[in-house]
C-alpha cells in the first residue's frame, strides 16, 4: 500500500510538495446519481419546479464548485482549470445521473475537482426539489476515470 502523502513523518497534516513534478495534461471524470420519485423527475424534465430549471442551475453549481475545490477540501492545490463539463440526464424513471469531466495542464490531478462538482450538482438538485420530494437520495459518487500524472491512467472497471 502506498504511503499517504498528506502526512509527514510525525503524522502531521501537510500539503504535498508538487514543485518538482512535471506539468502534464490531466483529466478526471466523476459520476453520481440522485434517486427520486418518478413524479419529481418528470417535473424536472418538464421544468415545473418553482425554483427554476433544475438541470441548468445544478450544472452551474457544479462548475462553480469545481473552481472552488481548493477552498472546500483541505490540502487540495488551487489549479488553473481549462475545461469543466457537467452533464445531467434521466436514468430510468426515478433517477437523475450527474457526471463531470475536468481538464487541466498541471502538476497534480483534477479528481477532487470532478468529484466536488458532481457532489455539489447533486446537492443542488436536492435543494431545488426538496419541497416536492424530501425522500431523494444521493448515491454512488465515484471517480470513473483519470488521465495524466506519474501514477498513470485509471478507469473504473
Amino acid at each position: 500500500m502506498p504511503q499517504l502523502s498528506h502526512f509527514d513523518e510525525q503524522g502531521a497534516s501537510r500539503m504535498v510538495d508538487v514543485g518538482d513534478k512535471p506539468v502534464t495534461r490531466r483529466t478526471a471524470r466523476a459520476s453520481g446519481l440522485v434517486r427520486m420519485q418518478a413524479a419529481t423527475l418528470a417535473a424536472i424534465q418538464d421544468r415545473r419546479i418553482s425554483k427554476g430549471d433544475v438541470c441548468e442551475v445544478a450544472r452551474l453549481a457544479g462548475i462553480m464548485a469545481a473552481k472552488r475545490t481548493a477552498d472546500l477540501i483541505p490540502l487540495c492545490h488551487p489549479l488553473p482549470l481549462e475545461a469543466i463539463s457537467v452533464e445531467l440526464a434521466p436514468q430510468g424513471d426515478d433517477a437523475l445521473a450527474v457526471a463531470c469531466t475536468v481538464e487541466t495542464s498541471g502538476k497534480t490531478g483534477v479528481e477532487m475537482e470532478a468529484l466536488t462538482a458532481v457532489s455539489v450538482a447533486a446537492l443542488t438538485v436536492y435543494d431545488m426539489c426538496k419541497a416536492m420530494d424530501r425522500g431523494m437520495s444521493i448515491e454512488r459518487i465515484q471517480l470513473e476515470s483519470k488521465t495524466g500524472g506519474a501514477r498513470g491512467d485509471y478507469a473504473r472497471p
